[in-house]
C-alpha cells in the first residue's frame, strides 16, 4: 500500500475508533514534511464500482506539509462531508483511499484548455464562490460537464455569473 495511502488509513481508522486526531507519523518519507501542497483524501467503498462515499480537501496548501494536509482533510472526509453520514468503525474494513496532490492550478481563458481526464477544474465567481471538480471522475467526459458540476457545487449560476477558470494536474495515489 502506497505510503499517503497508509497514512490517511491510519488516521481514519485512529480517529473513528479512539476519537482522537493522530500526530505525524515520524517515519515517513522525506516529502510529507517537506512539500505543501494541496490535498484532496477521496474514500470509496470498496466493493462497488467506485461508489463514492465521502471526499474533503484543499485546493492550496493551508498546512505545514502535505502530512498535515492528509491527517486533517482524512478526517474531514469521513466525518465531514455532508453528503454522507459519518463513517463508523464497521465500515473500516470495506473502504479505500485515494489521495489526490494538487499541483497549482493555472488561469485560462477557454474550455478548449480544459480535458477532465488530464485536468482538474476550479471556477470562480466574481461573488466569491468557488467550485473544485478533480479530474478522472467516473462519467464527466466533456470540459462543459465538468464546469457544470464544478458550478453546481459552487452554487454558481451561469447565466447570470461570469466565471473565471483555472486548471490543474494532479498526483494520485491509491
Amino acid at each position: 500500500m502506497n505510503e499517503y495511502v497508509k497514512l490517511a488509513k491510519n488516521v481514519i481508522e485512529t480517529y473513528i475508533k479512539t476519537g482522537k486526531k493522530i500526530e505525524v507519523p515520524e517515519n515517513l518519507p522525506g516529502e510529507f514534511y517537506d512539500v505543501r501542497k494541496g490535498v484532496f483524501v477521496t474514500i470509496y467503498e470498496k466493493h462497488s464500482e467506485k461508489k463514492l462515499r465521502g471526499c474533503i480537501g484543499t485546493f492550496m496548501p493551508t498546512k505545514e506539509n502535505v502530512a498535515l494536509e492528509i491527517i486533517d482533510n482524512a478526517i474531514s472526509a469521513a466525518i465531514h462531508d455532508y453528503r454522507f453520514s459519518p463513517v463508523v468503525e464497521s465500515e473500516l474494513g470495506d473502504i479505500q483511499y485515494e489521495i489526490s496532490l494538487l499541483n497549482p492550478p493555472k488561469q485560462i481563458d477557454s474550455i478548449e484548455n480544459l480535458s477532465p481526464e488530464k485536468y482538474g477544474v476550479i471556477i470562480k465567481s466574481p461573488s466569491g464562490k468557488i467550485g473544485l471538480l478533480l479530474p478522472g471522475i467516473k462519467g464527466v467526459k466533456t470540459p462543459e460537464h465538468q464546469i457544470s458540476i464544478a458550478c453546481q457545487k459552487a452554487g454558481i449560476d451561469l447565466d447570470k455569473e461570469r466565471i473565471k477558470l483555472f486548471r490543474f494536474t494532479v498526483e494520485k495515489h491509491k
